[in-house]
């Protein structure tokens, strides 16, 4: 099941629900880093960060179905990239992740 916020909230708050309350906030977090450096397929995110092509396809969901993430393109050439919201709140996506990045890291296992 994707989780998607059920109303409106601020990007800092949905931030902190995906990124520090929900399993896989870590790998949710390293997604949005490597889009924020060049938009990319799921494809090759999942090549440049080792991960499975089905997972990053369900964070990319997760992102999308919350608004940090959108999409250009369709079928296998969609790109991905930062929503204008969370580019304008980048920094507070980088407050969050300095806050709860190493415990997550350590705890994520890869989800």
């Amino acid at each position: 099941m994707v989780p998607v916020v059920p109303w409106k909230d601020s990007t800092e708050r949905v931030l902190w629900w995906l990124i520090a309350g929900t399993k896989g906030g870590a790998t949710r977090a390293t997604i949005i880093t490597s889009l924020k450096e060049m938009p990319r397929n799921p494809n090759q995110l999942a090549h440049n960060l080792g991960l499975d092509y089905k997972t990053v396809r369900h964070h990319l969901d997760v992102l999308t179905k919350n608004g940090l993430v959108s999409t250009t393109g369709n079928g296998y050439g969609t790109t991905f990239f930062l929503s204008p919201d969370l580019e304008e709140e980048y920094s507070k996506f980088e407050q969050i992740w300095s806050k709860i990045g190493k415990n997550k890291k350590s705890n994520s296992g890869g989800t």
